[in-house]
């Protein structure tokens, strides 16, 4: 039998790409926070999976500093992930400041994460905002900022479609 479409594109992709995390946390950025779990977490994952991670930060709850994060890493990252301002307090920004600049959107990564976590939090799962896409070449993932959920979003959602999705997104098919 041949192989599917998403087959062939996954045996054409690049089999390590280059990732940006981005822990968006007023707290945590100002130095006041606890220990980052989530990004340590984050990391660990990345980097198990054979993935390049060049560029940890921890920001702040700022559209400005959302905005410079973004554009600085669309210039080296293949992936840029901001895990963290997804929720509906007032402070959460991050999918407000970003969204509007994304080339393309990619619904379905929202769809399915909230899908999932309703599988683990239930009802709650409809208060996250994650969501993804493009923005000048790179794929673009906002995350909420505790461990669980990075960890739902990245085993079962971002890692097994990383490399796939970056072949897609530059267009070498």
């Amino acid at each position: 039998m041949p192989a599917s479409v998403p087959e062939e594109h996954k045996a054409r992709a690049p089999r390590s790409v280059s990732f940006s995390l981005y822990i968006v946390s007023t707290s945590r950025s100002s130095g006041k926070g606890k220990e980052d779990l989530t990004g340590d977490l984050a990391e660990g994952l990345i980097r198990k999976e054979g993935h390049r991670l060049i560029r940890r930060e921890i920001i702040p709850d700022r559209p400005s500093a959302i905005r410079n994060a973004l554009l600085k890493a669309t210039r080296d990252s293949d992936v840029i992930i901001f895990s963290g301002g997804t929720g509906l307090h007032p402070t959460d920004v991050t999918p407000d400041t970003v969204e509007p600049l994304l080339d393309r959107k990619i619904p379905g990564f929202g769809e399915l994460f909230r899908w999932l976590s309703y599988e683990q939090v239930g009802s709650a799962a409809m208060a996250s905002r994650a969501s993804a896409g493009v923005f000048n070449g790179s794929l673009v993932f906002l995350l909420p900022g505790s461990p669980d959920g990075v960890e739902l979003a990245l085993t079962k959602l971002i890692l097994p479609e990383a490399a796939h999705l970056v072949y897609l997104v530059r267009g070498d098919h």
